[in-house]
């Protein structure tokens, strides 16, 4: 319970001040492709409200509609709402659920704010805005990295052993890819990173072409 209640403070700060970030955005920004594959700024940030403005029987019809696939759902819904609202509502939702106790089906309050960070770097790395995420949350992150989370993210961490910069922290066993702590979590979750983020012999396996 203790680690809960510390985890939503954070994931309440994470959303109000990546809220206050986006209604600085320019317009053609929120049109810019995301780390997130195949989704612009806007899709991400409406993907991130999704799990607290949706009804649990809203979120069942719609995964129904997309035959229990749950990345076709998602994907469907973060189109459709990243359409149907202006980018000011779509700010205005993540700070209006600031302190909303969504939790992803797996990993608890942990994976919450896993969820918020992760996204809104794929935000602000594909934009190099340059933000930093604070050093408390990335440690909540980091500490949980595991084998199965790798896995579900199809990371192939063989190898290599992630080295951060900026943190007296590494994971793995290898040769060294060296970088800051909140893009060597990025890896972690399956993102390929832009050019010249990342150093070592295998960093090339973790940057866009």
């Amino acid at each position: 319970m203790a680690n809960t209640t510390s985890h939503q403070a954070l994931i309440a700060a994470e959303r109000q001040e990546l809220a206050d970030l986006l209604d600085g955005l320019r317009d053609d920004q929120w049109n810019e492709p995301s780390l997130c594959a195949g989704w612009r700024v806007r899709e991400v940030v409406a993907h991130m409200s999704m799990g607290f403005r949706l009804s649990l029987p809203a979120t069942l019809a719609e995964l129904v509609k997309a035959r229990g696939n749950l990345h076709r759902m998602t994907d469907r819904v973060a189109r459709r709402d990243a359409a149907a609202h202006s980018t000011a509502r779509l700010a205005a939702f993540l700070r209006d659920g600031a302190h909303h106790p969504w939790t992803p089906p797996v990993g608890g309050s942990a994976a919450a704010l896993g969820h918020d960070v992760v996204h809104g770097l794929d935000i602000t790395v594909a934009l190099g805005l340059g933000r930093r995420v604070p050093e408390d949350r990335l440690r909540v992150l980091l500490a949980g990295i595991r084998p199965s989370g790798l896995r579900f993210f199809g990371v192939d961490m063989d190898g290599v052993r992630l080295c951060a910069d900026d943190l007296d922290w590494s994971y793995g066993s290898g040769s060294p890819v060296h970088g800051t702590a909140q893009d060597l979590l990025l890896l972690t979750f399956g993102r390929k990173l832009p050019p010249d983020r990342l150093h070592g012999p295998r960093s090339p396996r973790f940057t866009a072409a």
